[in-house]
C-alpha cells in the first residue's frame, strides 16, 4: 500500500474523477477538494504528502492557493492546468509550485510527476524507523512507549507522548494546530487548540535543554509545531 497522501484539488467533476481513479488504482490515499478556500482547509488539517492543484478555481486562482500554503507548508505542489502560457506556468513557479503539468494530460506523465515528488520527499524527510526513531540525543522506543534525551528516560504523560511520537513521524515538516489536535483528541476545538499549547510547554519543559531557545520542537506562530532535524 503506497503511504503517501495526495490531495486533488479540481472543480471538475470528470478531471478529478480521472485523476482520483488512476490514484486509488495505483494504491495512492487521497483526498479531494473542489474549491480554493477547501483546499487550503484540506491542506491545513490533513497534512497531505503532495497537492494535485488546478488553477481554475470556482473561488479563487490556484495561484493564491500555492501562496497561502506557502505560508507555512514546503509540502510538493503539483499544478494541473489548462494554462498553457509561459507566463501562467512562471507565475505558478515562482509562487512556490514544484512542478507544472498542462491540460489535457497522460496519466502515466502524472504518475511520473508524483514519483519524482516522492523521492524528493525521502530523501528530505526519511521516515522515522518503524521501532527505534533517533534524532540528536533524543530516542523514541516506540515498541516499549518509551522516549529518551541520552541515557535519560523522559517521563512524559500519555498525551505528551502521543504528541512526541506525531511530531517524530513528521520530521521536518510543519504540522498545524489543527493536524495535531485531529490526531491527539479526535477534535479540533479552541479550548483543544490551549490544551495543545499547554502540553507543548511540558513537554519542552522536559525535551530541551533550553526550552527558549528550543533544538528540537520549533514553534510557527499561528500555524503549529515542528520538530526539526538534530545532527
Amino acid at each position: 500500500m503506497n503511504k503517501f497522501t495526495i490531495l486533488v484539488v479540481e472543480d471538475d467533476a470528470p478531471v478529478r474523477n480521472l485523476i482520483t481513479t488512476t490514484l486509488k488504482s495505483h494504491d495512492y490515499k487521497f483526498i479531494t477538494a473542489s474549491d480554493g478556500g477547501a483546499a487550503v482547509a484540506e491542506a491545513s488539517s490533513h497534512n497531505p504528502d503532495i497537492i494535485l492543484l488546478d488553477l481554475g478555481l470556482p473561488d479563487m486562482d490556484g495561484v493564491e492557493v500555492i501562496r497561502k500554503i506557502r505560508t507555512w507548508s514546503s509540502m510538493p505542489i503539483i499544478v494541473i492546468s489548462a494554462r498553457s502560457e509561459d507566463g501562467d506556468k512562471i507565475e505558478a513557479l515562482d509562487a512556490g509550485a514544484d512542478d507544472y503539468l498542462t491540460k489535457p494530460f497522460s496519466v502515466e506523465e502524472m504518475l511520473a510527476r508524483l514519483r519524482v515528488a516522492q523521492r524528493r520527499l525521502s530523501a528530505a524527510y526519511p521516515a522515522a524507523n518503524d521501532s527505534v526513531f533517533c534524532n540528536g540525543k533524543l530516542k523514541i522506543d516506540f515498541a516499549s512507549g518509551c522516549a529518551f534525551i541520552g541515557d535519560e528516560e523522559l517521563h512524559v504523560t500519555p498525551i505528551e507522548y502521543k504528541i512526541l511520537c506525531l511530531l517524530a513521524k513528521n520530521v521536518g515538516k510543519v504540522l498545524t494546530h489543527t493536524y495535531i489536535t485531529q490526531n491527539v483528541w479526535g477534535s479540533s476545538w479552541e479550548n483543544d487548540i490551549a490544551s495543545l499549547r499547554v502540553f507543548m510547554a511540558t513537554l519542552r519543559k522536559k525535551l530541551e535543554a533550553a526550552p527558549d531557545s528550543p533544538q528540537y520542537i520549533q514553534t510557527h506562530i499561528g500555524v503549529g509545531y515542528r520538530m526539526m532535524k538534530v545532527e
